[in-house]
C-alpha cells in the first residue's frame, strides 16, 4: 500500500463517517479496500463500548479467509463479573489499558510467542502476523464507558505485515475509529430518546421536535395504571426488594403496552402513562384492551414465580380512556418534556384511581366504551355513575365482564 492509497482511504473513512455509514459495513468496506491496496488482512475486529441499559458494547468482525464465522457483529454484556470479566482480564486489549500502551504485535509465523489466547487461535489457524491497537479518547469525548476504539489485523501472508503495512494501519485506524464513533454516538442518541421517552416521542425528538411550546392536537387512547398496594408493600418489604419489584412490574406493564403498539410517555413511581395513537379509535381501542389482556398473562407467570421465590407481590390497575391530548414539548427553555397534557390526562388518572374504590383491576371511560366495536362492547358491564375528582361531569364507568375474564385470559 503506497502514500496515496493511504491519503485516498482516509478520505473515503471520513466521507462515510459524515454519511453514518454502519460500523459493520464500515469495516467490511475498509477492508475489501485495503485488500485491494495491496495491504493483506485476512481478519479484523473493531469495538467499542457503547451507552445501552443491557448491552456494554459491540464487536464487529471481517474475515476472507473461509471457515466459520460466529457472525459479523456480536454484543456483548458487563466486563466487570463472572467469567467474561476473567476474559477480558486475561485479552491483550486489557493488557494495553493497564500499561498505558497503544499496539500491541506479534509475528507469530516468525518466532514470536503467542502469549494470549486469541494470538495462538491466530496462529494455529495459519495467520502469520497480528496487530491490535487501543485509541483512548479525551475524558470530554467519552460517554458513560466509551472511551476507547480498540481494532485487532491479522494476515496470512507468507511475509507477514511489511513495515509499509504497519505505518498504513497507524494512519488509517484512527479514521476508522473516529467514523465508527460517529455511527456509534448517533445509535446512543437514539438509544437514549428511545429508553428515556418512549419509542414514538424519542423519534420524533430525533427527528428535531425539541423547541418549547412545539405540540400536535392528536386523539389517543390513554392508559394509566399502578400497582395495587405498592405502599404498604414499601411499608413491609425490605428496602432492597423494591426497586426490583418495580422493575419486575414495569417490565410486564412496558412489554405488553409496546407489544400492543402502544407508548410508553411516563414512569411516575409505581405508574404508568401511555398512549395508542387514535387515527382509528376503535382499533386504538381494541388495541389497548388487547395489551392489557396479554399484561394480566404477564403479571400472572410473574407472580407465580415471585412467589416460588417468597418475594412479595402485587397486581396492576389500568384505567383507559380516550380523547384529544396536545402531544409535544412543555416545560422551560432547558428543560422539556415531550408528553401528552389536557383535560382527558386527568380524567384517565382519576378513572385509574377509582379502581380501588370499587375493587375492580380496569375501569373504561364511557368514551372509550363507545368507540369499541359492537362485539368487544358486548363485553363490558357498568360499575356505576361517578363524579371524578377535578372532572366537571359524572360519568359512567364500565369494566370487563368478570365471566368472560377466565376465556380471555
Amino acid at each position: 500500500m503506497t502514500p496515496a492509497d493511504t491519503d485516498r482511504l482516509v478520505s473515503w473513512l471520513v466521507r462515510r463517517g459524515l454519511a453514518g455509514t454502519s460500523e459493520h459495513d464500515l469495516l467490511r468496506l475498509f477492508c475489501e479496500k485495503c485488500g485491494a491496496a495491496g495491504l493483506p488482512v485476512n481478519r479484523a475486529l473493531m469495538f467499542m463500548d457503547t451507552l445501552h441499559p443491557v448491552h456494554e458494547g459491540r464487536i464487529f468482525f471481517w474475515r476472507n479467509d473461509g471457515g466459520e464465522d460466529a457472525g459479523p457483529v456480536r454484543e456483548y454484556g458487563p466486563s466487570t463479573q463472572g467469567e467474561v470479566a476473567a476474559a477480558w482480564q486475561r485479552s491483550p486489549f486489557f493488557h494495553l489499558l493497564q500499561t498505558g500502551g497503544e499496539e500491541l504485535r506479534r509475528r507469530i509465523g516468525f518466532g514470536e510467542a503467542p502469549d494470549y489466547l486469541i494470538i495462538q487461535e491466530m496462529k494455529d489457524a495459519g495467520h502469520t502476523d497480528y496487530i491490535l491497537f487501543v485509541h483512548r479518547f479525551a475524558a470530554e469525548g467519552t460517554i458513560g464507558e466509551m472511551d476507547c476504539f480498540y481494532s485487532a489485523w491479522s494476515t496470512k501472508h507468507p511475509d507477514g505485515f511489511s513495515e509499509a503495512n504497519i505505518a498504513a494501519l497507524r494512519r488509517l485506524t484512527p479514521a476508522l475509529g473516529l467514523a465508527a464513533k460517529s455511527a456509534s454516538l448517533a445509535r446512543i442518541a437514539a438509544t437514549v430518546a428511545d429508553v428515556y421517552l418512549g419509542r414514538d416521542a424519542g423519534r420524533m425528538v430525533m427527528e428535531g421536535r425539541i423547541q418549547r411550546g412545539i405540540a400536535d392536537r392528536i386523539e389517543a387512547v390513554l392508559w394509566f395504571s399502578d400497582l395495587r398496594s405498592f405502599t404498604a408493600i414499601t411499608d413491609t418489604a425490605r428496602p432492597v426488594e423494591i426497586i426490583p419489584l418495580l422493575n419486575d412490574y414495569a417490565d410486564a406493564v412496558i412489554s405488553a403496552i409496546q407489544h400492543a403498539g402502544g407508548d410508553v410517555l411516563k414512569l411516575i413511581g409505581d405508574g404508568t402513562l401511555a398512549i395508542f395513537r387514535a387515527d382509528a379509535r376503535g382499533t386504538a381501542c381494541e388495541n389497548a384492551l388487547r395489551a392489557e389482556a396479554d399484561m394480566r398473562r404477564r403479571v400472572a407467570g410473574l407472580n407465580e414465580r415471585r412467589k416460588a421465590e417468597e418475594r412479595p407481590t402485587t397486581s396492576v390497575y389500568v384505567g383507559l380512556h380516550v380523547g384529544a391530548v396536545f402531544y409535544g414539548n412543555i416545560g422551560s427553555v432547558d428543560r422539556l418534556d415531550f408528553t401528552v397534557v389536557g383535560p382527558a390526562v386527568n380524567e384517565t388518572s382519576r378513572i385509574a384511581s377509582m379502581c380501588r374504590s370499587v375493587d375492580r383491576p380496569l375501569l373504561i371511560s364511557s368514551a372509550f366504551a363507545s368507540a369499541l366495536p359492537e362485539k368487544e362492547r358486548g363485553h363490558l358491564v357498568s360499575v356505576g355513575r361517578f363524579a371524578l375528582r377535578g372532572v366537571g361531569r359524572a360519568q359512567d364507568l364500565f369494566t370487563l365482564d368478570p365471566e368472560l375474564l377466565p376465556i380471555r385470559r
